[in-house]
């Protein structure tokens, strides 16, 4: 698999915010904008940027601007309005909130359309030369969560060592390097491992079952001791710090670690090792979906925003064997994807999420 070229896919946005501020249109601006403005998730960004460029190449329109905010960031700024203003398309690593649905909605936004693009993996992983790690999803939450059960009592964090945390594990400092609170990865990684880790306690379970909302600021929120290092959007800079500081792990999606399967290795949880197809059968516990929010309005005012999305969603692009299964992309079985295909084309529009 090709080496992932940081400067080819920032490459992109420059292009586009050259051609914004040549054009007279800014972020802020509500003139007519001649390209299109997608934001979000960094784990989506090399995607969509990919697919920029292709439909760049293929219409001979302007390249599309492809920012990376993070899932909340995007989605924020998305719904911000409607307009030349705000970004046509939010791209996601987990479903949007219904919050986040509300927001839109009190701003004027709508008409969106959810379109799921394929699967990915949240990947914890260390350097090539490092140790191996066999996790199983309670060592998460003893590892990172703020507050832990220990002898029945919940308590400040106490563990410092992995060895410390789960028999069989290396006895290296707990050091990570993970997604900011913005991060869509971030978030599906307190759910599908932190979460998930805690409710294994029949004591924390039961919290759950009683009131959701104190189980989730239990199990959900990150220690602050300096064990868990907030590092950006930019996951191609994790994996350099991994190659950097032995001994530390890094969490991202899964097509950074097959971007960088000569520089970095990813950790097996509860057994299970982060492949592809592992991923798309669901049997890696850290697997998600991945999608893009399109404003209807969008495919009819900003120019190319259509044939943008409808790249997106090609056989070429996101069917089995497309070119972004190359850069790391689970595409989803025919039905699904055809069934996004046509979600695009009778234009239809999301209900209130239920969460």
């Amino acid at each position: 698999m090709k080496s992932f070229s940081a400067t080819k896919l920032f490459a992109t946005v420059a292009v586009a915010a050259a051609v914004a501020a040549s054009g007279g249109a800014t972020a802020n601006a509500q003139a007519a904008r001649d390209y299109v403005w997608a934001a979000g998730s960094s784990t989506v960004f090399p995607f969509a940027t990919r697919v920029a460029e292709n439909f760049a190449r293929k219409t001979g329109k302007k390249a599309p601007k492809v920012e990376s905010l993070g899932t909340g960031g995007g989605i924020k700024l998305f719904c911000g309005g409607a307009g030349a203003g705000f970004p046509d398309i939010a791209n996601a690593s987990r479903p949007m909130k219904k919050a986040e649905w509300d927001a839109c909605a009190a701003h004027g936004v709508r008409d969106i359309i959810e379109l799921r693009v394929g699967f990915d993996g949240i990947v914890v992983a260390t350097d090539k030369d490092g140790a191996d790690y066999n996790f199983k999803l309670e060592h998460f939450y003893f590892a990172f969560a703020k507050t832990v059960l220990r002898g029945g009592r919940l308590v400040p964090n106490p563990y410092n060592t992995w060895d410390e945390i789960g028999a069989g594990l290396p006895g290296n400092r707990i050091v990570v390097y993970g997604p900011p609170p913005t991060s869509g990865t971030r978030d599906a990684f307190l759910e599908l491992a932190m979460e998930a880790g805690a409710r294994r306690f029949p004591t924390l379970d039961a919290i759950r079952a009683d009131n959701e909302r104190r189980f989730k600021a239990l199990a959900g929120t990150i220690r602050e001791d300096g064990r868990w290092i907030d590092a950006g959007e930019n996951d191609n800079a994790i994996v350099a710090t991994l190659t950097r500081t032995p001994g530390a792990l890094g969490i991202f999606g899964y097509s950074f670690l097959e971007e960088n399967q000569d520089r970095v290795k990813g950790a097996t949880v509860n057994g299970v090792a982060p492949t592809a197809a592992n991923i798309a059968s669901g049997a890696y516990p850290l697997s998600r979906s991945l999608y893009i929010y399109v404003k209807k309005s969008a495919l009819a005012s900003t120019p190319g925003a259509r044939e943008f999305v409808q790249e997106f969603l090609s056989d070429a692009a996101t069917g089995r064997g497309g070119y972004l299964q190359a850069r790391g992309l689970i595409p989803l079985p025919a039905s699904q994807h055809n069934a996004q295909k046509a979600s695009l084309e009778a234009g239809r529009v999301m209900a209130r999420p239920a969460a």
